[in-house]
């Protein structure tokens, strides 16, 4: 057929355009939006403007196949309501709409992803990891008339993100309004996804007793760095050194948080560093439930896994618009973040596929970058929904999991991993410039008098 040869020329010369489409498709099923949407709504309600029609909007934005939701409702001959009704549906969009969006379309992805990835090896054998952190979104543009009279910055909100290493999914996200709201006052929404055989991993400010022992509680495993000041636990055994990692000496101790009725005995771990901090910090203390069968230095190399989470929150910032300024009421701006880690989890699923079929280390340093993967989708995305026609696809979509990770590897095959591998550059040289007087720091040069070695002025 035409449509299959059309499809095919797409396969053999932008495999990771069709890629992509095929992991949207999944992930954005129109029929299922619309359903989350009735599930899910509270004031909104649908009358000619269909939610699944706002996500997709959003997700060219949050791709970059347009600058902004005007050009992009612009670009779109088919909106059925004025730009002011469509404005209106994204600045009303409901935070629990936003978070049943993010965690419904990664279970739509999920499957697919173990289907690809099913012989990589796992980050902690035996648990189900769940990275967590706090997402502040940057300040907006002072659109919004209330605003006007403010010379601060005009936060949007935060959110709280739970990430899956194994798998490279954001699997949930806890939207707030709230941009001044503590970030841990957020966690008991997430208590009720912990499962038994969980290892949570987070940072200081969610080291609280409250939260490990509801962690603990519902026998799930946490890695948390210790807090200076909180939850203070007494210590029940002498600190011992027992081993080392890449960046120090390794020592653990037991420890006991809680009241004698509600006790819960810890292993604290520190890390002794060989080289202090950006903050300082010399020693760094984290508390777990791991049983002592999971070595201590093997917890610490584990925490640093807390890394992975700020590289994506990187990736989104960087490669994803994830962050539309324009958008200035929370909902929007929240609305808008929860669009585009939709948008990441389709490129990891995407970026999966090809580690995986070319045999490459996803955390080698020259693995796969989803800024090479977005770059090549921006380029030939658009040309490819205008020449290949919506039937040519109904194979594609009616795969199940199973079949579909067998089509999306034969289809990596056909990428070139040299064009889509990251170019790590060498450790940069801290050079401490001191102080400069005013008028120094405000003057300019000539760059090619400088690089010709004549005076700069």
């Amino acid at each position: 057929m035409v449509l299959d040869a059309v499809l095919a020329r797409f396969v053999e010369h932008s495999p990771i355009t069709v890629m992509a489409r095929m992991a949207l498709s999944r992930a954005l099923a129109p029929e299922w939006l619309d359903a989350l949407f009735e599930l899910h709504r509270r004031r909104q309600y649908t009358r000619d403007l269909l939610f699944s029609s706002v996500v997709d909007l959003m997700a060219v934005v949050a791709v970059g196949l347009q600058p902004s939701v005007h050009a992009a409702a612009q670009a779109r001959k088919d909106l059925p309501v004025s730009l002011a009704a469509l404005y209106d549906k994204i600045n009303n969009t409901e935070p629990d709409l936003a978070r049943a969006l993010v965690t419904g379309s990664a279970q739509r992805l999920e499957p697919l992803v173990h289907e690809i990835c099913k012989t990589r090896k796992p980050v902690f054998p035996g648990y189900r990891v769940r990275v967590l952190d706090g997402n502040h979104l940057p300040a907006s543009e002072k659109r919004l008339a209330p605003l006007r009279s403010f010379r601060g910055a005009a936060l949007p909100g935060h959110s709280l993100v739970v990430y899956d290493p194994d798998a490279g999914l954001v699997v949930d996200l806890v939207p707030c309004e709230d941009a001044h709201a503590q970030e841990r006052t957020l966690v008991p929404s997430l208590l009720a996804t912990v499962q038994p055989g969980d290892l949570w991993i987070a940072d200081r400010n969610f080291c609280t007793a409250a939260i490990l022992s509801s962690w603990h509680h519902k026998r799930a495993a946490f890695v948390v760095r210790e807090h200076g000041s909180s939850p203070n636990p007494t210590v029940l055994a002498d600190l011992r050194e027992v081993g080392r990692v890449d960046t120090g000496a390794v020592y653990e101790q037991e420890v006991q948080i809680g009241t004698r009725a509600t006790a819960v005995k810890l292993r604290r771990i520190e890390v002794h560093l060989d080289q202090p901090t950006d903050n300082g910090d010399t020693i760094i203390r984290i508390l777990t439930n791991l049983p002592a069968t999971k070595n201590a230095a093997e917890i610490a190399s584990l925490y640093r896994r807390r890394w992975s989470i700020e590289n994506m929150f990187q990736w989104l910032e960087s490669v994803l618009h994830s962050e539309v300024r324009t958008l200035g009421y929370p909902r929007a701006a929240l609305f808008a973040f929860s669009v585009a880690v939709l948008a990441f989890n389709a490129l990891s699923a995407v970026r999966a596929a090809v580690e995986q079929q070319h045999g490459i280390d996803p955390n080698a340093s020259a693995g796969i970058s989803l800024y090479y993967v977005a770059n090549e989708i921006r380029t030939g995305y658009r040309g490819m929904m205008i020449a290949v026609p919506t039937m040519a696809w109904d194979h594609y979509d009616g795969l199940s999991d199973k079949d579909l990770s067998r089509a999306f590897l034969e289809i990596a095959a056909r990428a070139d991993p040299s064009t889509l591998r990251k170019h790590p550059r060498g450790v940069k040289k801290v050079v401490k410039k001191g102080y400069a007087p005013g008028h120094v720091a405000r003057s300019h040069v000539a760059t090619a008098r400088v690089l010709s070695g004549r005076s700069p002025a």
